[in-house]
């Protein structure tokens, strides 16, 4: 049986949130309030997800200060950095750190970037934001932030000149020659010279080109400025939908937009994020998610609801309903999707202010299921074989013991089932797990 005839499997990737994504997480007992600057923490939960042969993981990250510091731990590493450490404790998991595209400069991005895919062997992933919100752009001088759509024209540049960047230097620059006393070739670097509206970069990277030749570029918008930038350049897309149907949708109108773009819808692959909530029976879960719900700060909650909807401080009422009148989509210049995916689940699901929060709790919007590990895993394959997700963003309600339950108890049935991987094997890439070629440098394709 070649690659090509393999059976499909599912892609995982293990987003990690200091103390689980629950925002109430931090104050259950076995949690630790200072894991999200733990260094020692972070190599825990890399090796946990490693041991279950999970593709990658990933940090989430922006130019701000998030949330109340009264409210759950808040703050975090530098997601480079940190992943350049658990590229010294790891193996072969991939690595993939949120960068945004509004508030850093192309040439030191692509080589923080082409650093990490050195230093990992070849397993670093850029997930490409344009980053929401009045207090990143107050914090880059700016006095509101840029229009959505000026944000992704922007991000679409940024693409543009870091591929430029990555490709500045061919495969076989590097000449070594010791006896004749030439180390590179000048004829297989080529400065990108670039002047476009966003950017003026003009000199070729000072790193070589790495291992994947550009790291895996991901993408997390859902909006339709997401879906068309997912389409040109994304090769994973994290999303979040409720409903299967909506899933399905979703991954429908993204792989015919890839291919509208004259790309191979095969290589982008749509991971939809899902917050596992796990017991040995039904009721043993939703007692832990009970329990959860119950250490949730109710007015830090309906704050950032409010802050979300747009709406003035004091406006919800904790069991109303949410009000009439609310913002179009079309008049949110903030995270648009997630807006569009929360009024959505209250108005569906007739959902009050408290409930709204309890069910956005563990995972602002993402999919929350509680239930057994045969549960979860019946779950995750309806998804993946009913065209809804080609793999998932495993988003654990508590760390580390959400990640080992769903490693220890999750990953065996995904695997006796053949969907899921068990052992890494000879792929060594991030793209190669992901089944992605490796981009040809466009400078040497010029020259054939």
């Amino acid at each position: 049986m070649t690659s090509q005839e393999l059976p499909r499997q599912l892609h995982l990737n293990a987003f990690l949130m200091n103390t689980g994504h629950h925002e109430a997480s931090w104050r259950l007992p076995e949690s630790d309030p200072h894991a999200h600057v733990d260094l020692a923490h972070h190599v825990r939960l890399a090796r946990i997800a490693e041991r279950g042969t999970f593709d990658s993981l990933f940090l989430a990250d922006g130019p701000q200060l998030w949330n109340s510091v009264g409210q759950r731990p808040s703050g975090a590493l530098e997601p480079l950095t940190l992943l350049t450490a658990l590229a010294t404790a790891t193996e072969h998991i991939g690595l993939i750190a949120t960068a945004s595209t509004s508030y850093n400069s192309p040439y030191n991005l692509a080589r923080r970037f082409a650093s990490l895919d050195i230093v990992s062997g070849g397993r670093a992933g850029w997930n490409i934001v344009t980053t929401a919100g009045r207090e990143a752009a107050r914090n880059f001088g700016l006095d509101e932030e840029p229009a959505h759509a000026e944000r992704y024209a922007r991000a679409a540049e940024f693409v543009e000149v870091s591929r430029k960047l990555w490709d500045s230097w061919e495969d076989d620059a590097v000449v070594a020659d010791k006896e004749a006393g030439v180390w590179g070739d000048e004829r297989r670097i080529h400065p990108p010279r670039h002047r476009g509206t966003y950017f003026g970069v003009e000199g070729a990277l000072n790193v070589p080109r790495g291992p994947q030749g550009h790291p895996l570029l991901v993408q997390a918008g859902s909006s339709e400025d997401g879906k068309a930038f997912a389409a040109r350049y994304a090769e994973a897309v994290f999303t979040a939908q409720q409903t299967l149907a909506d899933a399905q949708a979703f991954y429908a109108d993204l792989k015919s937009r890839t291919a509208a773009a004259g790309r191979d819808p095969g290589h982008v692959k749509v991971l939809p994020g899902i917050v596992p909530v796990l017991g040995s029976t039904e009721a043993e879960a939703r007692e832990a998610e009970r329990v959860l719900e119950e250490h949730i700060v109710h007015r830090h909650a309906v704050e950032r609801l409010e802050s979300l909807l747009q709406l003035a401080p004091g406006t919800l009422e904790l069991d109303a309903p949410l009000p009439a009148g609310l913002p179009t989509e079309d008049a949110v210049e903030g995270a648009k999707s997630r807006y569009t995916l929360v009024v959505g689940l209250a108005r569906r699901e007739r959902l009050t202010v408290r409930q709204l929060i309890g069910r956005l709790g563990g995972g602002r919007g993402h999919f929350t299921l509680a239930g057994t590990p045969e549960q979860v895993a019946d779950t995750i394959e309806t998804w993946f074989t009913r065209g809804a997700a080609d793999g998932f963003n495993i988003m654990p309600a508590v760390l580390p013991s959400g990640l080992d339950a769903f490693v220890d108890h999750v990953v065996p049935i995904l695997r006796a089932r053949g969907l899921f991987r068990t052992e890494y094997g000879p792929r060594r890439t991030l793209r190669e797990r992901y089944g992605l070629p490796r981009p040809a440098n466009q400078y040497t394709a010029a020259l054939v």
